[in-house]
């Protein structure tokens, strides 16, 4: 609704109206401002009732998240092949299934497990340098499909990835307390092509996405109900007569026991998982410090770091560690699994100090090691490597696929044809996220915003690390982890623009028009790259449309 002209209902005698223009104009100042815009006042009328509300609240994200797993699951299970990795995860999680543990298979075994000839696996066990437990949540989609559905193999997956668009919105609705934050950002995730290849294909990472992304919610939980619960102890104690110069421990807080259980399931998918853990370990002692020292506690980096800090660490990492370890369960009960009896072996066994420990736990230990090892000195060639300096560039995706169906086959019309799967987000969202992620740091830095650090800390989690290893191999598909807190942040920034329904009309209607563009661009951008996520037959000259820079080829 327009601002009524102010003269109109001024009272007679009134300064504004009877004292010339120069004393109207004065009174008019800025409540003559036209502010919001019309589709703030349609909006505003289409929610006018708690049906309706209801409705947009619990309605947009739904179709948000049907519109997710339609682009995952559509097609899912062409190409009937092992696609990139699939080659070691869908077979492991089949012999887990079949014989308890990770087995070994005989050499270019993949051309008959892809005609269905699934039983060729051997004995023997098979070295492995992940957790189980990735390989387990593959296992369910075989174990209702089968081994010689496609489908099978990448369903698990495909419902990880859209699971974890309905939890981002959750997260995003929590943090922004906006139902349309909360669902431009599931839209966002939505229809990134990284993540809808990442769905759609059965490797590990997108369950550690999810897992970890899981556990940031809860650390988001935790942070009100940590401030209120420290607050009201604070407050009691001041109440009976005590002047805490530390403050109290708060042994209670399930949501942290909640954080360290999601993360210790991210790390049981891969040790990638390690990282939320010990980044958001460290970011709770940071915000219990804060608290302590907004609610006037003299001594609150002590208390937060030798008084809540060790309580902290017990409700946070043994529940991490315990669901590790019992990822791990089918290693210890079967007889077969690699390395099991390692330590059985004098030459090998433990001396000394340590003699007394149990020679499976031995064994187990020194499959650890071996797995570190692995991780840290792998820096074997391959052709679609990319360093992690790189990663925000997008400078080399990951091609998982790619083939050249003749004339009359799959679709194909006239040759030359191309099937591709390329791990490539959506170009327009993933540049803008991360020029997003550079202007967050200068608002944490200018504004302290305890929002703007939460979302760094889980972009520091999942990319940081990586900058460490800068010879190992290693790929661009690995920004799947943290690519949902670089849309949180876009998300962010996004919101600055968009302003609120309080500003003056033209920078509102500036701001919508400018986030309607960008969505719809996103959007077409997605249509235009989905047949490159999806293995669609195109013509090659259409394949090439897509190579905009060298390194994309």
């Amino acid at each position: 609704m327009s601002t009524p002209n102010r003269e109109s209902i001024a009272p007679p005698g009134n300064p504004a109206v009877t004292g010339g223009p120069a004393a109207a104009a004065e009174f008019a100042g800025d409540d003559e401002v036209e502010r919001g815009s019309r589709l703030d006042e349609v909006g505003a009328r289409m929610l006018s009732t708690p049906r309706r509300r209801l409705a947009w609240y619990w309605g947009a994200p739904l179709v948000v998240a049907l519109l997710a797993g339609i682009l995952r699951i559509w097609n899912l299970g062409h190409p009937h092949a092992l696609v990139f990795d699939e080659t070691f995860y869908v077979k492991d999680a089949w012999t887990l299934l079949s014989n308890g543990y990770e087995s070994a298979w005989p050499e270019n075994s993949d051309e008959a497990f892809n005609r269905g000839e699934t039983s060729g696996f051997l004995d023997d066990p098979s070295y492995v340098v992940h957790p189980p437990l990735g390989k387990w949540l593959i296992a369910l989609g075989m174990a209702v499909f089968g081994a010689g559905d496609s489908f099978g193999w990448r369903i698990s997956t495909a419902i990880v990835g859209t699971l974890a668009v309905a939890v981002l919105m959750l997260i995003a609705r929590k943090l922004f307390a906006s139902t349309l934050l909360a669902v431009l950002a599931g839209f966002l995730l939505a229809i990134d092509g990284h993540a809808i290849v990442m769905s759609r294909v059965a490797v590990l990472d997108n369950s550690v996405m999810l897992f970890a992304l899981l556990g940031f919610g809860c650390v988001l939980l935790d942070r009100e109900r940590h401030q209120r619960v420290l607050g009201e102890r604070l407050r009691d104690a001041r109440a009976a007569g005590d002047d805490p110069s530390w403050g109290p421990v708060l042994w209670w807080r399930p949501w942290v026991l909640a954080a360290g259980l999601c993360f210790g399931l991210a790390s049981s998918v891969k040790w990638s998982g390690l990282y939320f853990l010990a980044a958001f370990g460290l970011y709770l002692v940071v915000v219990d410090a804060l608290a302590r020292r907004r609610l006037g506690v003299p001594l609150w980096t002590s208390a937060a770091v030798l008084k809540q800090g060790p309580a902290t660490f017990l409700v946070f990492v043994p529940p991490a560690l315990a669901v590790y370890l019992a990822s791990w369960t089918n290693w210890f009960v079967s007889d077969n699994s690699y390395y099991r009896h390692w330590a059985d072996q004098a030459s090998n066994a433990w001396t000394g100090a340590f003699a007394w420990v149990p020679s499976t736990w031995q064994s187990f230990l020194h499959y650890q090691q071996s797995i570190y090892d692995f991780h840290v000195g792998l820096k074997a060639p391959h052709p679609y490597s990319a360093e992690p300096v790189s990663w925000l560039a997008m400078t080399r995706p990951t091609s998982m696929w790619y083939a050249s169906p003749g004339a009359g086959t799959e679709g194909c019309i006239a040759e030359p044809c191309s099937q591709a799967i390329t791990s490539i987000a959506n170009p327009l969202i993933w540049w803008a996220a991360a020029a997003a992620l550079f202007y967050l740091v200068y608002r944490l830095a200018r504004y302290r915003e305890w929002k703007v650090g939460l979302i760094l800390m889980g972009t520091v989690a999942g990319y940081l690390p990586w900058l460490l290893y800068t010879e190992r191999t290693v790929f661009q598909f690995y920004t799947i982890v943290f690519l949902p807190y670089l849309l949180l942040g876009l998300v962010f920034a996004l919101r600055v623009l968009l302003g609120s329904a309080n500003d003056e009309r033209w920078r509102r209607r500036r701001g919508i028009g400018l986030i309607v563009v960008f969505v719809v661009a996103a959007a077409a951008l997605t249509a235009f790259w989905y047949p490159l996520w999806s293995a669609t037959t195109v013509p090659y000259w259409f394949w090439m449309l897509h190579s905009w820079l060298p390194t994309w080829v």
